[in-house]
């Protein structure tokens, strides 16, 4: 695989935490274990772990070719919004586990891609999670893309480490927001008991920064646009919850009691805009609120 050369443009970050944060589609664990095997060179040498990166830095990469897929391709009914020979991008609904985990060994949108796509699923982010080049939460609903092969699969990674590739969430939020808009700067990291769970950590995290609007106000939650302009696990449950307004029917990081008639926390992907890896054309992607958003913005509009 051709080697990726990563530029260093911020100072004193240990090797390792700068490969999970320059490549999403690379765990903590897995960008270590490049650094063990000697997959990462500085200046023709190999890096260790633990280096502290300077800025001007090149960092060459070689990823491991992918293993074999071995996830069973499932006829799942997908909503593509937009496909071609590179990317394909899918309104997901709440519920659907993007790839197969503990707990989740099938049933995924990664088992349907495979069903859909054929073998044309870019590899590099390994055996389980083939063409995903970002996630989103299984009860949040919305729109995600895959890349069909690697070329495409590094540019928007590339994409996503620069900032530049635009995701733009709704979502209700409990309480009343004293501004019309704000920004969340809190870096957010595994929470430090509950490995399940994200939390901010202004020691350990990693940086997170979320935008967002006011749409409509109700009585006691507020309606609000969320821009992601980094892409951290839980990131606008984490960074609303923070604010001290979670997100409505969040039994995670919110009120324990669920929200009747949601699955749960009342989020949807509704805005996606990228540099097409072969075009170099802007392509901005939307679906609409689904049906049970609605539903809970009417029953909002209708509380005293």
């Amino acid at each position: 695989m051709t080697p990726l050369r990563l530029k260093v443009d911020a100072p004193g970050q240990r090797a390792d935490q700068f490969l999970a944060a320059a490549l999403p589609q690379l765990t903590r664990s897995a960008a270590q274990k490049l650094l063990e095997e000697g997959a990462v060179t500085l200046n023709g040498r190999p890096v260790k772990k633990n280096y502290k990166t300077a800025p001007g830095d090149e960092l060459v990469v070689v990823l491991p070719d992918p293993a074999p897929v071995d996830i069973l391709p499932q006829d799942i009914p997908l909503d593509v919004v937009y496909e071609d020979e590179d990317v394909i991008a899918v309104n997901k609904p709440v519920g659907l586990v993007v790839h197969p985990a503990a707990g989740h060994p099938d049933g995924t949108l990664v088992n349907a891609l495979l069903y859909h796509c054929g073998n044309s699923l870019s590899g590099i982010n390994g055996a389980l999670r083939p063409g995903i080049v970002h996630r989103i939460d299984r009860d949040t609903s919305g729109l995600i893309i895959a890349a069909k092969n690697d070329t495409a699969h590094l540019a928007l990674a590339a994409q996503l480490q620069d900032h530049s590739l635009y995701r733009e969430y709704e979502a209700v939020c409990v309480g009343n927001l004293k501004q019309d808009q704000g920004t969340v700067n809190a870096p957010i990291a595994r929470h430090p008991t509950d490995r399940k769970k994200m939390a901010v950590n202004f020691l350990q995290g990693r940086e997170a920064v979320t935008h967002w609007t006011v749409l409509e106000r109700f009585s006691g939650y507020t309606h609000i646009q969320c821009r992601l302009e980094t892409g951290r696990t839980h990131q606008i449950r984490v960074h609303m919850a923070h604010t001290g307004h979670p997100l409505l029917g969040d039994v995670v990081y919110g009120s324990k009691k669920p929200w009747p008639g949601l699955a749960g926390q009342c989020l949807h992907a509704r805005r996606l805009s990228f540099v097409h890896p072969r075009t170099g054309e802007r392509l901005t992607l939307e679906c609409p609120l689904p049906s049970w958003f609605q539903e809970v913005l009417t029953k909002l509009g209708h509380l005293v």
